[in-house]
């Protein structure tokens, strides 16, 4: 540490004690420090504590630093120089009248500069640990580029797949969701927020988000009360009971009342029920929208509602600056109400330990980074790593997988060499050109053993109008480029490289574009042009490999039904390529499983497996006759949750119950033998899950109510356990009662949700 930002620092601990009046011990007594310097702000300054302010977006970068030296912004978003943050920061502790700092907040979602896979993939890992280090990692790097809070997790749960945003999430299961939030939160925030290589989580988005109609995102959610407490609400309370700091809150309607101005959500559910006492974000000019939403007349009742409805901080504000001072003048909003919001962004503050330390992420100025993009700042074992636990074996016909490094090998396919793909959506602060394509994994991995042809083949999509979209908000530096050869030229090109090779490896699925927020799709297939490079590929009778990657489940019936092998890679980030080719020759035995349903058509949707139970149920292979399907087509997914294949053969034995009549304060053990029967080393995820057999209200076919991944050498079994005891029993009844209610329930244990076996036990 230098010596003028020591002096600096203890001048500006000293001018907060001076401040408050009191010793400097009473920085160490958040209340009363909080309470002491509420005392002395006038109401100008307490708004400005509730504006979240957008460099680069909102306001020239100038005029942030007069209004934050004024006073007027309590936090901004979107800038990882240190140079610049210090220099805002200096205007908040140097030159503002309170010398309150602010903080720096930044949609860090999976990575910051590593890029990890994307949130589904971790998910597909089914492994806390892997997907706590991407969260480590995360914090690390974020917290090193002077950033204070990150915008995440986002655990919505998604069951309708066109909705763009389902790649932020983790899937369609409320447990495993909620296991993942508690994990992420834990992880950002390290042993405290206030930790210097810590970021404060802020959930989103709270509530219901990914429950959009249509799978349309900004779209209007309606649902009963009892599918929110069961199925939708669990993530953000499991992350909140975590300790998240923040929560974000969603653009959506709720029952016809938008989540930023819903009272019930936001002050009966999240404060009195939850318990809830951090701060409260507005999503990206959520206040302003209330207007087009129909539930506010201008900007000034937007505001009153917002404010009203308890949220603290207005993201891209300009309406809590325009409109509070009047309404609290006017006597529509009461000072205690604009207290409250401003006691939360004040204590969300102190637990980053920015009033101990305004500088705390910032640092020294002779310890900023040379070169922000430095490669030695990158975690890429780590990634590595990751990437490889969250990659799902879909099929693998005639044991095509893994390759061989010998012969050649056919590489195509307009996402095999594309490094900004790589990343998905959200990628933070991460690099195009340092992620590592599948061409240059295949390469690597293959060396002079094998003879690696790359062809394109075709581009990502032959249709202009959706480029163009794609293309919108880049221009200048487009992400998706299109080969101005024909079509036919194209196949052609990569028929000519399949015709000397032993095996064809074929990257297709969707630009990271495709799958992101604003990126809802009424069709889940394959572009028309990978389509046909597909089906031209297979009339060589070369063994046919397919790489997805996607950041949603596809309707991949034609692939299914004619690919030898399919590997889900999703969108694996900075690693991905060299992580996909050690999956791909073995390196690494794939063990991941799906964290949400693959539908066989867009007509099926939503397809999710823990479906309430029906009076007339269809099953498999009886007279379909007036029972609930879809004539058409097989009913049921096409890939279930929970599925996953690898290159090793595993075996469950029937469960074992410790007993078959469990009482109330008591507990039951369920015990299943697992085996690698295969002659590979590898692991896999043992899934329990239970049915109510008769209750007071229509329950599920089955509910996830744990795992454990399991790593076996091959020829090796382990006994694998898991605890039943009445919470594990429990549902929100009709009257959101979280209950659980006596009667016959069935164990099911399996490798995925479809295949089981069962037993029975009593709760009395």
């Amino acid at each position: 540490m230098n010596r003028l930002y020591l002096f600096g620092l203890i001048a500006s601990l000293a001018s907060h004690a001076a401040l408050a009046g009191t010793t400097p011990a009473l920085l160490d007594n958040k209340p009363a420090f909080i309470a002491d310097l509420m005392g002395q702000m006038s109401l100008e300054e307490k708004i400005g504590q509730l504006r979240l302010i957008s460099i680069g977006g909102d306001m020239p970068r100038s005029r942030i630093v007069e209004e934050i030296a004024a006073g007027r912004i309590g936090g901004t978003f979107n800038t990882v120089i240190h140079r610049d943050n210090r220099a805002m920061q200096d205007a908040a502790v140097q030159r503002s009248r309170l010398k309150i700092p602010i903080f720096f907040a930044y949609d860090v979602v999976h990575g910051h500069r590593t890029i990890f896979p994307i949130s589904l993939a971790l998910a597909s890992s089914w492994d806390m640990q892997a997907i706590a280090l991407s969260g480590r990692v995360a914090a690390i790097e974020a917290s090193a580029d002077s950033l204070d809070m990150t915008f995440a997790p986002m655990v919505d749960i998604a069951r309708d797949p066109r909705w763009g945003r389902t790649s932020e999430g983790f899937g369609e299961d409320p447990y495993l969701v909620s296991e993942i939030a508690r994990t992420m939160v834990k992880a950002l925030q390290g042993t405290s927020p206030s930790a210097a290589d810590s970021v404060m989580a802020s959930v989103k988005h709270f509530a219901l988000y990914g429950a959009v109609e249509g799978g349309r995102d900004y779209n209007v959610v309606d649902m009963s009360p009892m599918r929110m407490y069961q199925d939708y609400l669990p993530p953000y309370r499991a992350a909140i009971d975590a300790g998240a700091g923040g929560v974000m809150v969603a653009l959506n309607s709720i029952n016809g009342v938008p989540a930023t101005a819903n009272t019930w959500l936001m002050q009966d559910l999240l404060r009195k029920d939850w318990g809830f006492s951090g701060v409260t974000v507005s999503d990206h000019g959520a206040i302003t929208e209330l207007v087009r939403h129909g539930v506010a007349r201008d900007g000034r009742e937007a505001a009153k509602l917002a404010i009203k409805a308890g949220i603290d901080m207005s993201m891209a504000d300009s309406l809590y600056r325009q409109e509070l001072p009047g309404l609290v003048q006017a006597g529509e909003v009461k000072v205690q109400e604009i207290d409250n919001a401003v006691r939360e962004v004040l204590g969300t503050k102190y637990d980053m330990g920015l009033f101990h330390d305004p500088y705390r992420r910032i640092g020294a100025v002779a310890d900023d980074p040379i070169d922000v993009n430095a490669e030695s700042r990158l975690h890429r074992a780590e990634a590595r790593e990751v990437a490889r636990q969250s990659m799902v074996l879909l099929e693998n016909r005639n044991r095509t997988l893994p390759l061989k490094k010998a012969g050649t090998i056919a590489l195509v396919g307009p996402l095999a060499d594309s490094p900004i793909d790589m990343m998905g959506s959200w990628s933070a602060a991460g690099v195009a050109k340092q992620s590592v394509t599948l061409r240059q994994g295949l390469n690597a991995a293959a060396g002079d053993q094998a003879r690696v042809i790359y062809a394109r083949g075709a581009n990502l999509t032959g249709d202009q109008q959706m480029v163009d979209y794609l293309n919108f908000l880049n221009w200048d530096n487009p992400e998706v480029v299109q080969d101005p050869r024909p079509a036919a030229e194209m196949i052609a090109e990569a028929l000519q490289a399949a015709e000397q090779a032993d095996v064809i490896v074929a990257a297709v699925g969707e630009s990271r574009g495709m799958s992101h927020e604003a990126s809802s799709r009424t069709r889940l297939d394959l572009p028309a042009s990978q389509r046909a490079l597909l089906r031209a590929l297979k009339k060589t009778g070369k063994p046919l490999v397919l790489v997805l990657m996607n950041g949603r489940p596809l309707t991949l019936n034609w692939e299914q039904a004619n690919a030898d092998a399919i590997l889900e890679t999703w969108f694996s980030g900075t690693e991905g390529g060299h992580a996909i080719a050690e999956v791909l020759f073995g390196e690494h035995n794939p063990s991941g499983k799906l964290p949400i349903s693959f539908p066989r058509s867009v007509g099926q949707i939503p397809t999710y497996y823990n479906h309430l139970r029906l009076g007339r149920p269809f099953v498999e292979g009886n007279p379909g006759n007036y029972t609930s399907q879809y004539f058409e087509e097989r009913n049921g997914p096409l890939y279930p949750f929970g599925y996953g294949l690898s290159y090793t053969d595993f075996s469950l034995s029937p469960p074992q119950l410790s007993t078959r009549r469990l009482a109330r304060d008591g507990t039951l053990e369920v015990s299943v033998t697992l085996k690698n029967s295969g002659a590979r080393d590898g692991a896999t995820v043992v899934q329990l899950y239970i049915q109510d057999l008769a209750a007071s209200v229509v329950r599920p076919v089955k509910e996830l109510k744990g795992f454990r991944k399991v790593r076996l050498k091959a020829g090796e079994e382990q006994r694998v356990r898991f605890s039943i005891d009445e919470d594990d029993l429990k549902f929100f009844n009709a009257r959101l009662q979280h209950v659980a209610e006596p009667g016959e329930f069935e164990v099911q244990i399996g490798l995925d949700s479809q295949t089981v076996q069962t037993q029975r036990f009593e709760l009395l």
